[in-house]
């Protein structure tokens, strides 16, 4: 498993563990034991270390930058092809390869598309972000042609860790769909892309209960037992991060996890309410209120 210090792999890799898998992690220093030495930016992995493994979890990223600059943008792109193309062709090289490779795309793969319900089936956008997550999926062609069954995670914003305590309000007009999953959630259904044969392909792994974003914002005071935050204009975030804001923020993708429902999954943390309370109790040890 790559990532597992970041926001999403330091709750994936103790998930596994407890569901009895033995994690072995990707690190970018000397390996200590249970550990695979790989240097992305040197083109190196240890391709004995990766050998006879029964799955694969690739979720390490690089940090964006508030702002999309045109080299921020370039560093982005080449981080995630090279990554994706080192890693999968190690996994192709493999004498004993693995069965599966689950790995993090990402929801800007689809454009903004109000109100229109967004599936693992439905058109792709042709922007900065969405060109990004197509070619970094298309890079694990390798892995797919040796027989490997790959799994793109799209995935939409995570709840979790200290930043869902920062109350935000609207933003824009509030009536962009957002979609979203518990980083908790999101560790079981990487546990079920994992052990689910059916499963192959790229995968929403989405709440089914997407809201809107003044709805977020309401409920998420609402769980703080604060006030809502006050609301940020569109012209406001577009001086504050430039492209982004249109691309993330402001950005309505309507997403339903068509293929976990398809096989089988059962949702954990269904409603935003329930999410947030339970990623608060969980950054805290306490009650969120």
């Amino acid at each position: 498993m790559s990532g597992t210090n970041g926001m999403i792999g330091s709750v994936v890799a103790p998930y596994l563990a407890s569901q009895g898998h033995e994690v072995v992690r990707l690190v970018r220093c000397e390996p200590g034991p249970g550990e695979v030495r790989w240097e992305p930016d040197l083109g190196v992995i240890d391709a004995g270390g990766i050998e006879g493994f029964d799955g694969v979890v690739h979720v390490a990223s690089k940090s964006w930058p508030m702002r999309w600059t045109r080299k921020a943008k370039s560093e982005i792109r080449e981080n995630r092809l090279r990554c994706n193309t080192l890693l999968s062709e190690a996994l192709a090289g493999c004498t004993a390869k693995p069965r599966v490779l689950v790995f993090a795309s990402g929801m800007g793969i689809y454009p903004s598309s109000g109100d229109q319900v967004l599936t693992e089936d439905s058109p792709l956008g042709t922007d900065f972000l969405a060109t990004l997550q197509r070619d970094g999926e298309a890079a694990t062609a390798p892995a797919s042609a040796a027989g490997i069954r790959v799994v793109p995670l799209r995935i939409p914003a995570v709840i979790g860790g200290v930043i869902i305590r920062q109350n935000v309000g609207r933003m824009g007009d509030g009536r962009q769909w957002s979609s979203w999953i518990s980083r908790d959630e999101l560790a079981s259904i990487i546990q079920h892309a994992l052990v689910t044969e059916s499963v192959t392909g790229p995968v929403n792994p989405v709440s089914p209960n997407p809201v809107r974003n003044a709805d977020y914002a309401t409920t998420l005071s609402h769980v703080l037992g604060k006030r809502p935050g006050l609301p940020i204009p569109a012209f406001a975030l577009r001086l504050m991060i430039g492209e982004m804001a249109d691309a993330i923020i402001l950005a309505s993708r309507k997403m339903v996890p068509q293929k976990l429902l398809d096989t089988g999954y059962q949702f954990r943390f269904p409603s935003l309410q329930q999410a947030l309370v339970h990623e608060l109790e969980a950054d805290s040890g306490s009650p969120a209120r």
